[in-house]
């Protein structure tokens, strides 16, 4: 069945996280700007984008889930708000063998910044505080933990548990599984460290390395630069952006507090406001301190482009791990036996074939493959095809 992809929201406590959840799934996640806020992970629905294919057939889908609003569909996916992790996490501080198993369970992770740096690592309120800190802190967190599993690995393979065929990459796999790596993986992750396949001359840094390295590949991450509503961010962005140390991270400027009053105002009637836009419309009379307040929104969507939360999910999501959206359909039309069209947007791994989407629809579908449409030109598809983003594809199965 097709994969529900999870976006893990981390980050140290009080930077916005629940504010971010909340924001992107309109839930009633307690908020506070106190340390473990968020205890146990909440898990709740949020929405990506996807252009509809519909209006190209001349046709108005009615999806079975999510929705679609002036030809944009509106995708879900699940959001995971973990607890707030502080230094020394990967050591059992805090809540951090909670947090760690929580994290395990999602697929690409979003971490919240306050880059206003009115918190510091612990989560407790400061003024000037370097959001590079918490950007390194959360990585190096991450890094330990994978390392004391790397060492497990490195230690089973050299007591003698496995044979003397066995490679180091299958033991590693083996051990790291939880990370849902193999052994290709971990091997190709040794080949571009270059530490070789001899762990009894692996360093402590060039374990550290593989370790980073294994994270980085299964635990993807877009950094949130929440609070941007603020001076302090602004200046903070501008030179961390500007930092030659940090082409190598994608980040989002965001303030999770403006797409909550706007979503906010929208669910009142009061504005007209599509999630991820870069404007809205005043509908209703507001007093003059609403008004004030909208209009410095508007002036952050001027300048950011957007509140940032849609475009942090979507980046994970699309960007960062590749996901496809595909549109099952017909050939001969859209719509199903019930009159539905186009009612599914699948959310499927890169690079998938389709008959990896036919066994995303059904393993029965899958196992009787014969061939696929594309319903746009007719052309048939064999198993092969590789499925492109927003296809409208029709599978052909014996079963």
């Amino acid at each position: 069945m097709s994969k529900s992809y999870r976006i893990g929201l981390v980050g140290k406590p009080s930077v916005g996280k629940s504010s971010f959840f909340n924001a992107a799934t309109m839930n009633d996640v307690p908020e506070g700007a106190y340390p473990f806020t968020t205890i146990d992970p909440s898990v709740g629905e949020a929405y990506v984008r996807v252009e509809c294919a519909a209006p190209e057939f001349d046709e108005e889908c009615t999806p079975n889930v999510g929705y679609c609003q002036h030809g944009t569909r509106f995708v879900p996916t699940k959001l995971v708000d973990v607890a707030g992790l502080i230094p020394g996490a990967h050591e059992g501080n805090g809540l951090g063998n909670q947090f760690l198993s929580d994290l395990n369970e999602t697929d690409v992770l979003v971490h919240v910044v306050d880059f206003s740096g009115e918190t510091d690592l612990e989560g407790e309120p400061t003024e000037g505080h370097d959001p590079r800190d918490d950007i390194a802190f959360l990585e190096e967190e991450l890094d330990q933990w994978y390392l004391g599993v790397l060492e497990k690995g490195i230690n089973r393979y050299e007591s003698g548990y496995t044979t003397e065929d066995d490679a180091i990459e299958e033991e590693l796999a083996e051990q790291m599984s939880a990370f849902k790596t193999n052994e290709d993986e971990i091997k190709r992750l040794i080949r571009r460290t270059d530490v070789g396949f001899e762990p009894e001359e692996w360093g402590d840094e060039d374990k550290l390395e593989l370790a980073r390295e294994v994270r980085k590949e299964t635990k993807p991450m877009v950094i949130a630069a929440n609070k941007m509503d603020t001076p302090e961010a602004q200046d903070n962005y501008e030179e961390i952006t500007g930092d030659p140390d940090y082409e190598h991270l994608t980040i989002v400027p965001c303030s999770a507090h403006a797409e909550k009053a706007l979503k906010s105002a929208e669910k009142a009637g009061v504005i007209d406001y599509r999630p991820g836009d870069d404007d809205f419309e005043i509908l209703d009379d507001v007093s003059s301190d609403q008004e004030d307040g909208l209009e410095q929104i508007r002036d952050f969507l001027d300048a950011y482009g957007a509140t940032g939360v849609q475009a942090a999910l979507e980046t994970a999501l699309f960007d960062v791990l590749g996901v496809t959206p595909v549109f099952p359909g017909g050939a001969n039309g859209l719509g199903n036996e019930r009159g539905e069209v186009l009612p599914d947007c699948y959310l499927i791994p890169p690079n998938s074939s389709a008959e990896d989407f036919a066994y995303s629809l059904h393993s029965d579908i899958g196992d009787g493959f014969l061939h696929a449409i594309d319903c746009r030109s007719n052309r048939q598809l064999g198993k092969d095809y590789e499925v492109e983003s927003r296809d409208v594809i029709e599978i052909i199965t014996t079963n």
